[in-house]
């Protein structure tokens, strides 16, 4: 996938310059982090991703029900070009998923059925 995508971008580059363009990545101060929920929110030219992990905070007998409380742990900001590209790219990536796998339940409680 990584690779695919690298090729696309050496050829967009070589689309707009006409000259041939190498990618390199750099991964040195990459920083590897868990998600399991996001919020999304925008402005009129960038997105706006939050990503972090819920937490279910154990209601004591006087707060009444349990709460779950969103974590926030990064925030990735981009222009819509580059979201849009994401999208495409996520979207491709969960479709060969489920091509191999199965498809993949959103719904929590039809999941727990199977």
């Amino acid at each position: 996938m990584a690779e695919q995508t690298e090729k696309k971008i050496e050829d967009q580059a070589r689309e707009q310059t006409g000259q041939q363009v190498r990618l390199r990545i750099d991964e040195q101060k990459m920083a590897t982090n868990y998600a399991n929920a996001f919020r999304t929110n925008g402005t009129a030219e960038e997105v706006m991703l939050d990503f972090g992990v819920n937490l279910l905070n154990q209601a004591t007998q006087q707060q009444g029900q349990p709460e779950i409380m969103f974590q926030v742990s990064n925030r990735v900001v981009m222009n819509y070009f580059s979201a849009k590209r994401l999208a495409i790219t996520l979207s491709q990536l969960i479709r060969r998923h489920e091509e191999q796998f199965g498809e993949l339940e959103l719904d929590v409680a039809k999941r727990q059925k199977k």
